[in-house]
């Protein structure tokens, strides 16, 4: 017991020294850093964040189709809960539609069952985008949402450009990665077999990005639903109550 104690706190200790930077970092904005209780991993949590409370985490992966560790990320939005949208890597979107296939495909029907993760469903439940105005985008992404016309409306604009900037540098081609929006708030989910300062901060303005292309589009949403309204009267995040998933 001993022995595995200190083994705990050597480990706690040279992960806290590794992790400095980003410690710092997370304090310089106002968010609290903790490591997880086995000191393998770390949350941070910015309740003051713009648009919305934000809270990152890197650690063991939660997901089957990120090996090893993942960054993951939530900016609580209170948005429409019809506002369902999603952005993968397209090599990642394609392993999903053949194991979604492989599991739940037979030759008496075809079902999707509510254990599996929402962004492997929705590969089946929604329609993909593919009029993208950027041909790179379109090679490197998977578009997906619950109508064709939100799809677009969330990558008409800053988006859209910083979707194709990333696919320069942060997510090379095939690397997984998945930005959803469900039950009202943004995530964010990618492979990071080591947190690095420089590019969680640019996970973060891509996912700040993201959240305020969704407040624009989420005004588009009616009491009916996920469907475009041409009235004066929408939902708008300072109108509509919110769940917090």
């Amino acid at each position: 017991m001993v022995v595995k104690q200190v083994k705990h706190w050597l480990v706690t200790r040279a992960n806290a020294a590794r992790w400095r930077p980003i410690e710092d970092w997370a304090e310089a904005r106002g968010a609290e850093f903790t490591q997880t209780r086995d000191g393998q991993g770390f949350l941070i949590e910015q309740p003051t964040a713009a648009p919305g409370s934000l809270r990152i985490e890197w650690g063991v992966s939660q997901r089957s189709y990120l090996p090893g560790s993942e960054l993951r990320m939530r900016c609580e939005m209170k948005l429409h809960h019809d506002l369902q949208l999603m952005v993968l890597c397209r090599t990642l979107m394609e392993n999903l539609e053949r194991a979604v296939f492989e599991a739940y495909t037979d030759t008496l029907k075809t079902r999707v069952d509510t254990d599996t993760p929402e962004e492997m469903r929705w590969l089946v439940m929604f329609p993909k985008f593919n009029n993208a105005s950027s041909q790179l985008l379109r090679q490197r992404y998977g578009l997906v949402g619950v109508t064709k016309d939100l799809t677009g409306a969330w990558l008409d604009g800053e988006l859209s450009e910083a979707l194709v900037q990333a696919s320069q540098d942060l997510l090379p081609e095939g690397h997984p990665f998945v930005l959803m929006s469900m039950r009202g708030n943004l995530y964010l989910r990618t492979e990071m077999s080591e947190p690095d300062l420089p590019k969680v901060q640019a996970f973060v303005r891509l996912l700040e990005c993201a959240a305020r292309e969704a407040l624009r589009v989420n005004a588009r949403l009616s009491d009916s639903g996920a469907w475009p309204t041409t009235t004066s009267i929408a939902f708008t995040p300072s109108t509509r109550p919110g769940d917090v998933a």
